[in-house]
């Protein structure tokens, strides 16, 4: 991965956690950048990292759950977790590709760190 994409990956979770004020410090956006590349680096196809669009529709975090719990395949989320989100309405998505184009993980997560953690544990993370 180039330096431009880290030094953006780390720019994007820095603005992230400063309008969050979950975590101070740059070392934190460093270690989500370390993390996002470990996953591009595992997956042979795309990932897709989306925080709060539920917002771009005016939509409540509430209101986005109805909408995914129509879907054939609706996601498994921890019940607290999603009590979180709705309660700070944010949303965190990761959504990637290890392997082929049509063959998907989804995550779905209140903290953007746990959200990374839990991919690179279906990734098979030591």
């Amino acid at each position: 991965m180039n330096d431009k994409l880290i030094k953006k990956l780390d720019d994007i979770t820095w603005s992230f956690l400063n309008r969050n004020k979950t975590m101070k410090g740059k070392v934190m956006a460093t270690t989500h950048a370390e993390k996002l590349k470990e996953i591009l680096n595992r997956c042979k196809c795309g990932i897709h990292l989306a925080v709060n669009e539920h917002r771009n529709y005016y939509l409540t975090a509430g209101q986005r759950f109805e909408e995914l719990y129509t879907l054939e395949c609706p996601p498994k989320i921890d019940d607290n977790v999603k009590k979180t989100m709705i309660e700070t309405d944010t949303i965190i998505e990761l959504q990637f590709y290890p392997d082929t184009p049509v063959g998907s993980y989804s995550v779905y997560h209140h903290d953007l760190d746990m959200a990374l953690d839990e991919a690179l544990e279906c990734l098979g993370r030591p």
